[in-house]
């Protein structure tokens, strides 16, 4: 240190010299973070310059769409102001003109077409320095000037040219003193000549002088749009920022050079980020588009939480935890959160218990919406000790009456809009709380606590049983229809750096494999790129069960739905912007995201965009005069898709062991919701349909009342039986042995239609094996004969539906619906018309 420097030093009062000491050890010790390798590329750490590649899809930089325009935008396959300009008057199509037109050369592109070298000197040694003016220097062709008027030359190319030989060249000069300009200076003061007239304007303006140096001690370089520089500012500031951009990178952000020059702009005083005042570096401080307030949000973040580590403070010390310094992660396995978020430990006032709560959050990292739900819990239990005598601030004082008051705290907890929660939610946050005390106990830091501040039997928070009237999440048929008419709305969003016709594509694909399948939004995201699978005539997806944890599952689907899933594979391995995830049919969004597939919640936004884009949706509901009300649309989301596709097979009447196969259910009674019908649904369908029962010859034979339909409704798998034998013996007493369609007591009705035409499918099966046996003819002819006469009886039903007014054949084929469900969980018999108790005939 020089003499003068340390007497500056020595008249610097102690605090302020304490401040700069300071200061500077925070400098060094960001400066041990700096990757020093860092985008060896667009760095320059001698420069400070950051010179951003528009092929690196990490920065936020794109050439201009024209092919000869050198020009940067700040979204990708945009033109520059120029080239859209030059289009609009071209009245060319845009892939023509972007490549036919050839815009010149413009000054503010330099950094990608930099200035020709001189050409004059040729035979006394090349000038190094650049061309000005008629590919000569500047220096160059003032001399030429004075030449030709001296001489009496004229001023022509093959003058200039025969007279650049004749003279020595020059040598380089120094660069600009402006950090990073990259220009020669062409001045004594050492500026080129744009810093110089800068500098020379600014002279004018001031009353005291300024130096050329030190006036291009805080200067910018003038860059082109992908660059930006940190050289102006001040020594700790420009390591912050620096340490800021590397934190982003490392987070997967992209470097936004307009962001970072705004940014760079306004902080050029500040001797330090972090330690300016908050109302300096408070986002909304620095104006300009989101992208900027989110960037000073984030640098911010990173600052303060490596300030802390370097004053050796614990921030999980602190009552509210930014959760994005802290690395917490969103949801389970997942990369850490990049959007802001914060959790306040401040609700729950006692501080014995706001200890346990803290404490479970430092040693388990939960992810965040563990801790936001255990932290709810906690201010529950919190809320009401607070109307307890002693409010619960005293460990010791707590016991068993207290615990009793939380559980009746968490029986009548409503959500924020005072619409109730499920009591299985309830039970489940009141669980929640009593894992916590249980984390308490084991950690040593509830020792104060009596034994009775605990869980007990009479605690316990009853879930409430399922109505049964309720039809579930599933979307009817009829809105699915008008979903489908509008399709080609769909997925009209941004998705990365995928373009958005395949964007489009992409989620008509994701629509279609939801309706079909109907898979779970997370096992279709995940699909892999081989989830086809061809067995014979036959095709199954591949699927991975993570719910029940059962991988590589197989699921038939018809033809339709491989063909779209053939067509997707085809147009995915061709698709661009989606190279970070090959093997999955559905890309992530962006290379940073750990599950390298599409996240589920990307399915549910752009369905739930799409739904309540559609301008009109009807339901199945009228009003008083017969027109349609509107369609519910929050009642559109991904998994209700599951839901419509196990109803649509439960009202076809598939079986309930197949569609237990089909949706990969583990328990049975799961599936069974399914086909949940009341016993005053289904009297009421009976009531529908007993009036459109035939026999074998379709001539009417309603019954008389559901008693007398449910009483023939034996173990007969075509329809009802009325052979009195039979309907005592239960149906196993069948003479013809079920070859009902010549029989005279056969009584089937419109609810047993796809049974027959199953039926119609097994017996031609059953004729072509005979045939291949060799058997006798009357074998094959009888089989021939049963064909025919179930196909007359199927025929004649059809009819008679078809002859029905609209209204009415409607409302039969939902009560056949019904009755087909019922037949699937109860076997071939109706209803078990014995066990029925009086009590249930309301419900």
């Amino acid at each position: 240190m020089t003499s003068s420097s340390l007497a500056a030093v020595t008249a610097i009062p102690a605090d302020a010299r304490a401040q700069a000491w300071q200061l500077e050890q925070w400098r060094q010790f960001l400066a041990s973070k700096i990757e020093p390798e860092w985008r060896e590329n667009e760095w320059d750490p001698e420069k400070w310059l950051f010179s951003g590649d528009v092929d690196n899809p990490a920065t936020v930089a794109y050439s201009c769409r024209t092919a000869s325009c050198s020009g940067v935008m700040r979204a990708k396959s945009q033109r520059c102001r120029e080239c859209s300009k030059a289009f609009a008057a071209s009245g060319l199509e845009a892939d023509v003109f972007d490549s036919m037109y050839r815009r010149g050369p413009k000054r503010a592109h330099f950094v990608y077409n930099p200035p020709a070298q001189c050409r004059a000197g040729a035979m006394g040694g090349r000038c190094e320095r650049p061309a000005q003016t008629r590919g000569v220097c500047r220096l160059h062709y003032s001399l030429w000037q004075k030449f030709r008027e001296r001489e009496w030359q004229k001023d022509t190319e093959a003058n200039l040219t025969a007279w650049m030989v004749t003279v020595p060249g020059y040598d380089s000069m120094p660069p600009c003193l402006v950090n990073g300009c990259g220009r020669e200076s062409h001045t004594n003061a050492g500026l080129c000549s744009t810093h110089y007239d800068a500098w020379r304007r600014e002279l004018r303006k001031r009353p005291a002088s300024i130096g050329a140096a030190e006036w291009a001690r805080k200067r910018m370089p003038y860059v082109s749009a992908a660059s930006f520089s940190l050289a102006p500012l001040e020594d700790a500031a420009r390591v912050e920022l620096l340490f800021a951009l590397q934190a982003r990178d490392r987070r997967g952000g992209k470097i936004s050079p307009h962001v970072m020059r705004t940014v760079t702009a306004n902080v050029m005083n500040l001797p330090s980020l972090v330690l300016a005042p908050r109302e300096r570096t408070a986002a909304e401080a620095f104006g300009g588009a989101g992208d900027v307030q989110a960037f000073v949000r984030e640098a911010m973040r990173s600052l303060r939480t490596a300030y802390d580590e370097f004053s050796g403070v614990d921030p999980t010390q602190r009552t509210v935890w930014d959760l994005v310094a802290l690395g917490i992660a969103s949801e389970t396995g997942g990369p850490p959160r990049k959007n802001a978020g914060t959790v306040d430990f401040e609700p729950v006032n006692q501080l014995w218990l706001r200890e346990v709560m803290m404490e479970w959050a430092r040693t388990t990292r939960p992810n965040g919406s563990q801790l936001s739900k255990r932290l709810l819990a906690a201010t529950v239990a919190s809320r009401a000790l607070l109307v307890r005598r002693g409010s619960g601030m005293e460990p010791e004082g707590v016991g068993f009456a207290d615990m009793t008051a939380i559980a009746n705290a968490f029986r009548e907890l409503p959500r924020e809009n005072g619409t109730p929660y499920s009591n299985k939610y309830r039970a489940t946050l009141f669980s929640e709380f009593c894992q916590l005390l249980e984390f308490g106990r084991q950690a040593g830091l509830m020792d104060a606590v009596s034994g009775g501040f605990a869980r007990h039997a009479s605690h316990r928070i009853v879930v409430e049983e399922p109505n049964e009237d309720d039809i579930g999440h599933a979307i009817p048929e009829s809105v699915i229809r008008q979903l489908n008419e509008k399709l080609d709305t769909l997925g009209d969003v941004p998705f990365g750096e995928i373009d958005r016709v395949d964007v489009k594509k992409m989620f008509r694909t994701i629509y279609i494999l939801l309706r079909d399948t109907g898979r779970r939004p997370n096992e279709i995201a995940s699909l892999k790129m081989n989830c086809l699978e061809k067995s014979g005539e036959d095709y199954q997806l591949i699927w991975s069960n993570y719910k029940g944890k059962r991988m590589n599952r197989r699921l038939p689907i018809d033809e339709d739905t491989a063909y779209v899933i053939k067509e997707w594979q085809q147009h995915r391995r061709t698709m661009t912007g989606a190279a970070h995830s090959p093997e999955f049919m559905f890309p992530a969004a962006t290379a940073a995201d750990s599950k390298m597939h599409m996240r589920s919640n990307a399915i549910a936004n752009t369905i739930r965009a799409w739904a309540d884009g559609i301008d009109r949706l009807d339901g199945e509901l009228t009003d008083t005069e017969g027109r349609p009300l509107p369609f519910d649309r929050l009642l559109i989301y991904p998994y209700a898709f599951r839901h419509s596709y196990a109803q649509r097979h439960a009202d076809a009447g598939t079986p309930i062991d197949v569609l237990k196969d089909l949706m990969d259910h583990k328990d049975v009674k799961t599936t069974m919701g399914y086909y949940t019908v009341t016993l005053k649904r289904k009297r009421e369908a009976i009531k529908t349909v007993r009036k459109h029962v035939m026999d074998r010859l379709g001539s009417p034979a309603p019954m008389t009342s559901n008693t007398a339909y449910e009483r023939r409704a034996v173990a007969v798998p075509f329809g009802g039986c009325v052979q009195p034998n039979n309907v005592r013996a239960g149906g196993k007493a069948c003479p013809l042995r079920f070859q009902c369609a010549g029989c005279g007591f056969y009584r089937p009705d419109p609810s047993y239609l796809p049974a027959i035409e199953e039926h119609v499918r097994d017996v031609k099966a059953n004729r072509e094996e005979a045939q291949a046996m060799g058997a006798d003819e009357w074998v094959v002819r009888n089989l021939s004969e049963e064909v025919a006469a179930f196909k007359e009886v199927a025929a004649a039903m059809k009819k008679k539906l078809e002859d029905l007014p609209p209204e009415e054949r409607a409302e039969v084929e939902e009560a056949s619906k019904i009755l087909r469900k019922a037949r699937a969980t109860n076997g071939r018999t109706m209803l078990p018309v014995t066990v029925v108790s009086p009590r249930r005939e309301g419900v």
